[in-house]
């Protein structure tokens, strides 16, 4: 199975900017990429109609995703309404950009961890669906679906893994909400990658790629090849979306704990991405 390649702008930039947008566009369709990953930090960072007209002039598509940094937590109670508004903010950038998915850690704020126990964890899982409920059925109704993103174990308490993810989530599976399944948080997070994507199954609507390291895939000790096995057995065939950081904003090099550099340049990070997976999918497709 041949899937699309994407890649997200935070390769080259944090925040995404119209300036930004147009450079970044040319240089990852120079180098082959179908997709570019646009990233909602906040709202009115870049104009959804700059890149829709751009990506089409280019012939790429675009997936978006969302950012839960300060300010946004549906678990909090105070926050919930604000983020809730965010949460509909992306997905009208959705349809405004041609994106089925807008996929995030939708839970709390990125880097809020906490202990819990058995019944504090079931009253938060409560919480969180009911906050989700809502935007679901919003994003539902303009044909979005919001694919919740589990992080590991030093980014939030309370989704880590694709078993808590599909407990979770269950009752809202089918009515705008999905999975998004990321490579790095695999790796540390689930005893094999490979099963816990067939266990996300049918479930799964975004896929994120990168190497161990958070850096370029390939030249890393993941398994790509049960990788791809394992989306082909949970049938999924999207695209595969390349999402790594750059070092060079204070911001985003903390959130993402980028401390030092995770190719010879950026540009490389991508293309060796886009080589390797391209070369590996054709190996598999001629496979007798």
């Amino acid at each position: 199975m041949q899937r699309q390649l994407g890649v997200n702008t935070w390769v080259w930039a944090s925040p995404l900017d119209d300036a930004g947008l147009l450079a970044i566009a040319e240089r990852a369709s120079g180098i082959g990429y179908e997709l570019l990953e646009l990233p909602v930090e906040s709202p009115g960072d870049w104009s959804p109609a700059l890149a829709a007209e751009r990506l089409a002039a280019l012939g790429m598509g675009a997936r978006v995703v969302g950012a839960m940094g300060e300010g946004r937590d549906l678990l909090d109670d105070a926050l919930r309404e604000a983020t809730q508004r965010y949460l509909r903010h992306c997905v009208d950038v959705a349809v405004a950009v041609g994106s089925p998915t807008v996929a995030g850690p939708f839970t709390a704020r990125t880097g809020r961890v906490w202990r819990m126990d058995a019944g504090e964890r079931a009253a938060a899982i409560r919480t969180l669906r009911e906050a989700l409920r809502p935007v679901a059925g919003y994003a539902a109704e303009r044909g979005v679906i919001l694919a919740v993103e589990p992080l590991n174990r030093y980014e939030t308490s309370l989704i880590n893994t694709v078993e808590q993810a599909l407990d979770a989530l269950d009752p809202l599976f089918g009515a705008g909400v999905g999975i998004a399944l990321d490579s790095y948080h695999l790796n540390i997070e689930e005893r094999s990658p490979a099963e816990a994507i067939r266990a996300a199954g049918s479930r799964t609507a975004v896929v994120q790629v990168c190497g161990n390291d958070r850096g370029p895939v390939g030249p890393d000790h993941t398994d790509w090849s049960a990788f791809l096995d394992a989306l082909d057995d949970a049938g999924y065939a999207g695209p595969l979306t390349l999402e790594s950081f750059t070092g060079d904003n204070d911001t985003i090099a903390t959130a993402a704990s980028i401390w030092r550099p995770l190719a010879d340049s950026q540009d490389e990070l991508a293309r060796t991405t886009f080589d390797f997976l391209t070369d590996l999918q054709q190996r598999r497709s001629s496979r007798p």
